[in-house]
């Protein structure tokens, strides 16, 4: 039986101190059931991913640790860092461009998962759903005429960001009776966005009575919402951040919701992360919180696993796979002199695998992104 070729690492952090997978099913079985591709674990978890550690990959997989310039410094052999989500602020891309590595997230796995846990805190918020369990728990029964909610029917939804999140966002409330969806989304035209209209943000700020982010973190969009946005607000809407925690300015936003110019609040993404102690937003009762995790579901890793994973088999086979974020360096010849190091391996040829082409037209990533790149 031929020995594999293909090299896939996954970061230590997908598995406990022991060596027991932490999540009930990351996809793996995508790889298990290539036989020219042999698994590899991390030995160590690091905050920053070292050269030595991806030495002998084509492929490794990402769940928390960064991408640096020396993270890549030497890159040999490796063809791809596989990023287990969409968001891909921690890796330094054009690093990965320069060293002939390409960069790839998991488009289109949490679409879903994130779209549902959205509406579910829309509604936990407009319906004061915190409130009210606290008035059972402290024998306040009859302080509940205090905490009357409102529905979403009627009301307004804005989006920023206009991506396969928000779509799905969208898709899910339809049942809801809400009126037509706001956007901003300046990489857009009007036309592309339906169902929801296409606005500039301080429209969007004004009309909305939920202000939900679906934007990934950039130079662009950092404190994207700040002092000035946030009073544009109206005093009864809420804002969620299911996104990235520096797009909004978190000062800015304690203050208003501590002086309740806006209703309230739910926020899973922080500026800094983690946090482990107990932080200044626990303080108000207007808002939700959770730890980069509230669309966490057994469904959803096994999705991102298996979007990442088939994306390594893919590459394996010569296929480009979706979600590229640096598409450019597909035309690099170093990138390509890697990819024909696989495709010409003597194991592959035992294997009788498909030959990859030279990185062309029939290789270009899929154009149409799952996420707004604002």
């Amino acid at each position: 039986m031929s020995e594999p070729f293909f090299n896939v690492s996954l970061t230590a952090d997908f598995f406990d101190p022991s060596g027991k997978p932490v999540y009930r099913d990351i996809g793996t079985s995508i790889l298990t059931e290539q036989p020219h591709i042999r698994q590899n674990v991390f030995t160590e978890h690091r905050p920053v991913i070292g050269p030595d550690q991806i030495s002998d990959a084509h492929g490794v997989i990402v769940l928390t640790p960064k991408i640096t310039a020396a993270t890549v410094a030497r890159a040999d052999h490796l063809l791809a860092i596989g990023r287990f989500g969409v968001g891909y602020d921690s890796v330094d891309v054009a690093a990965c461009t320069n060293a002939d590595v390409l960069v790839f997230i998991s488009a289109g796995a949490v679409n879903h998962s994130v779209a549902e846990a959205t509406v579910g805190w829309m509604i936990a918020l407009c319906h004061h759903m915190r409130a009210k369990d606290e008035l059972v728990r402290s024998g306040r029964w009859h302080d509940r005429a205090q905490f009357m909610g409102t529905e979403l029917r009627d009301r307004t939804l804005g989006v920023i960001g206009l991506g396969g999140i928000a779509r799905t966002l969208l898709r899910l409330l339809d049942p809801f009776g809400m009126k037509p969806a706001l956007a901003f989304d300046p990489y857009l035209k009007p036309e592309e966005s339906a169902p929801a209209k296409l606005v500039e943000l301080e429209r969007l700020l004004r009309e909305s009575d939920f202000v939900s982010i679906h934007c990934p973190l950039s130079d662009q969009t950092t404190r994207l919402i700040g002092a000035r946005e946030l009073a544009w607000m109206k005093p009864n809407a809420f804002l969620l951040n299911t996104a990235r925690g520096g797009i909004v300015d978190e000062d800015a936003l304690y203050t208003v919701l501590k002086e309740r110019r806006i209703a309230g609040a739910a926020i899973d993404c922080f500026a800094s992360e983690p946090i482990v102690q107990p932080d200044r937003f626990g303080r108000l009762d207007n808002v939700l919180l959770a730890p980069h995790a509230i669309a966490w579901t057994d469904e959803l890793f096994r999705d991102i696993g298996r979007t990442v994973c088939q994306g390594m088999v893919d590459l394996s086979f010569g296929k480009c796979p979706r979600g590229v974020v640096n598409p450019a360096v597909l035309d690099r010849p170093g990138f390509r002199a890697k990819w024909a190091r696989v495709r010409n391996n003597p194991a592959r040829a035992r294997r009788d695998l498909p030959v990859p082409a030279a990185a062309g037209a029939s290789h270009r990533p899929d154009p149409t992104g799952d996420e707004a790149r604002l």
